[in-house]
């Protein structure tokens, strides 16, 4: 019988040995003093490098976590589908002609699936041949453009996939920087883990630039070939395709022949992936843009200051949405040519013409909007000059003055300082008819003394003067900068009988009006002590006084202004429904010379007046109850320095003068 117990077993004692000691002698394995070899070695410490190991994959999940949570609140998947902020708008006159084309257009989004196969296959061939199989970012690609940006010694291709093309264009900004092409990358994984393939492409063709201020390619497609993107044909999509590298430089409504150009390329790219054959690529003939350039022009005068309100009345939408205004284009071509034509030299001009009610119907802010696009009529704030006496004379007459008080118009100093009339001569006491109509500065100034300086910032802050102004005693002639715009307004409220006028370019519905009225600060201006006798004061001025160049056959009434050394000169007044004021003055602030209120504003002032009422033909705002209209005298010969005008500046001499004898007289 064979021996099975193995090499270890002793078969004369019959007891199993391990080297050989029987097993019995052998020490206990479990034993308190037994020795095990597991711990004869003390296990060692994990490496430095398992715990940095740890803390970074800890790092890189608490990030990978609040990309996630940002993706989820701030990179919405409908973002690229949604319309422009700020939409396209055309802005229309009152009669409905287009006058101006403000911000981008963008119409409803595309679905790529129901395209023309060729049209999505024209993108993907020339913006990112990989798309169907790569996973947002394609790094033969940008290998590629790594060697041929080296090569080239500067940027000439890009490596971004259409994805992160998309990325781009919906959720980051146009900064190049290392931080935003890492956020591209992560948002382009969130894309293409989100989405399929064809919803990332349907939101970036409806999204992308396409020049012109057009984006989406179904605006696109309107714009350039008035057709809708479901038809368009292969030698359009190729040429649409092309464009997205640099849409301001490959517009074909800018460069027909680098369009096309560029179309050849898309068409022969198309040929190379096999999308179409190489006869067809060739046989294909470039396309031509069916649309022609907008004779509307982006940018007026008007246009720039009524988008801001425009775009806060409407909601972002798909297209074009427009926008009636109240601009008139009569009056506004009216206004355009008085301007061009104003005899100044090579100074500035501003005009602007409202409604009693505050409709602005037209705005000139300058001579050339191409050359200065700066709006003199409600940008700048300069010196009104004697304009601002309305608010004096206002003040007066709520403090129980008339325009047949009497004040002195004799030398006044205040302050050391002595402001004298233009003309340099003084004419005693006098009314206060007499003192606004010829426009006297030392009659002026002692009637705000005896107001109030309070008082006549009160009444401008009541006819809605917001601009700054300085308590001092120069500021009854008009030392504080105000607008063209909020001036007009001002002499608007007289013209109405209710203040404060605010200046508007947008119609008000029914509902709105019937609100604005009845939540409107201000008030009424009481027609027999406020309205009445300062309608008065202003037919004089325009009539018999300085402003009388202004004057037309309807019933006028205006003020003018002149600043020191000629610098503003200016003339704002009403007749019929129409309130107007002027302005003349050098951007750089220098004298104008001899032109004063009363010669150039007052004379465009009167070229606008005389074609635009003919035209308007509206009756203005009914007449104080118990004004009557003066019967227009022939003005008297005025007693005029003997020196002259260029002797002197502003008659100083003859004003020393008779400051002279004025002393001699009190001393005798």
């Amino acid at each position: 019988m064979a021996d099975d117990h193995g090499p270890g077993f002793d078969r004369a004692h019959g007891i199993w040995q391990r080297g050989g000691t029987d097993v019995e002698n052998l020490p206990d394995p479990f034993g308190p003093g037994a020795r095990h070899p597991e711990a004869a070695t003390p296990p060692k410490p994990p490496g430095k490098y398992r715990r940095w190991l740890r803390w970074g994959f800890n790092i890189f999940a608490a990030l990978l976590l609040v990309t996630l949570i940002w993706l989820i609140v701030t990179a919405p998947l409908s973002r690229a589908l949604e319309p422009l902020d700020d939409p396209a708008m055309l802005l229309v006159s009152t009669e409905g002609r287009a006058i101006a084309r403000r911000g981008a257009i963008k119409d409803e989004p595309v679905d790529a699936a129901k395209l023309d196969p060729l049209t999505p296959a024209a993108f993907i061939s020339i913006e990112d041949r990989r798309f169907r199989s790569h996973w947002g970012i394609d790094p033969r690609a940008i290998g590629r453009a790594m060697v041929a940006n080296f090569q080239a010694g500067g940027v000439r291709q890009g490596g971004s996939t259409i994805t992160q093309q998309l990325a781009k264009t919906s959720f980051l900004s146009a900064d190049r920087s290392i931080k935003r092409k890492a956020q591209e990358v992560i948002i382009a994984f969130w894309l293409e883990g989100w989405l399929t393939k064809d919803e990332i492409l349907s939101r970036y063709l409806s999204s992308v630039y396409f020049g012109d201020g057009v984006y989406g390619l179904r605006a696109a497609s309107r714009h350039y070939f008035d057709r809708e993107p479901e038809r368009l044909t292969l030698a359009q999509s190729a040429m649409l395709a092309g464009m997205v590298q640099a849409p301001s430089r490959l517009a074909p409504t800018r460069n027909l022949a680098l369009a096309q150009k560029r179309s050849r390329l898309v068409l022969q790219t198309m040929a190379d992936t096999g999308v179409i054959s190489q006869a067809r690529a060739e046989s294909t003939k470039s396309a031509r843009p069916v649309g022609t350039a907008s004779s509307v022009p982006t940018g007026t005068y008007f246009a720039d200051w009524v988008a801001p309100q425009a775009a806060k009345a409407f909601e972002a939408d798909y297209g074009e949405v427009k926008v009636p205004t109240t601009l008139d284009a009569d009056l506004q071509r009216i206004a355009v040519r008085a301007v061009a034509n104003a005899k100044i030299g090579d100074a500035q001009a501003a005009l602007v013409a409202m409604r009693p009610d505050g409709r602005v119907v037209a705005m000139v802010g300058g001579r050339n909007y191409g050359k200065s696009p700066f709006n003199r009529a409600t940008q700048a704030r300069r010196q009104p000059g004697s304009a601002f006496k309305l608010f004096v004379y206002l003040a007066a007459l709520r403090a129980g003055y008339r325009p047949d008080s009497k004040i002195e118009d004799r030398p006044i100093t205040l302050d050391g300082w002595s402001p004298g009339n233009n003309d340099g001569v003084y004419r005693g006491t006098i009314t206060l008819r007499e003192a606004f109509a010829r426009s006297s500065n030392a009659a002026t100034v002692r009637l705000a003394e005896q107001v109030g300086r309070q008082n006549i910032i009160r009444a401008a802050r009541d006819l809605g003067i917001d601009s700054p102004l300085t308590d001092r005693p120069s500021l009854s002639l008009g030392t504080s900068g105000v607008s063209l715009l909020e001036l007009t307004a001002a002499y608007a409220a007289i013209a109405g009988g209710r203040y404060p006028v605010e200046p508007r370019g947008l119609p008000l519905d029914k509902e709105e009006e019937g609100l604005s009225g009845f939540f409107a600060r201000g008030g009424h201006l009481d027609d027999r002590r406020d309205r009445a006798p300062m309608m008065e004061l202003l037919w004089a001025a325009a009539n018999e006084g300085t402003g009388r160049r202004a004057a037309i056959s309807t019933a006028t009434f205006g003020k003018t202004g002149t600043t020191q050394n000629n610098r503003d000169a200016l003339f704002v007044g009403f007749a019929g429904n129409l309130v107007v004021g002027v302005w003349v003055g050098r951007d750089d602030n220098q004298s104008l010379g001899r032109i004063t209120g009363g010669t150039a504003p007052a004379e465009i002032w009167r070229r606008f007046m005389g074609s635009a009422i003919s035209i308007d033909g509206r009756q203005g705002p009914p007449l104080p109850e118990g004004f009557r209209l003066p019967e227009r005298r022939q003005p008297q010969k005025e007693r005029k320095s003997p020196l002259p005008d260029d002797w002197s500046e502003s008659g100083k001499a003859v004003r020393s003068i008779l400051e002279m004898v004025e002393r001699l007289i009190d001393q005798n």
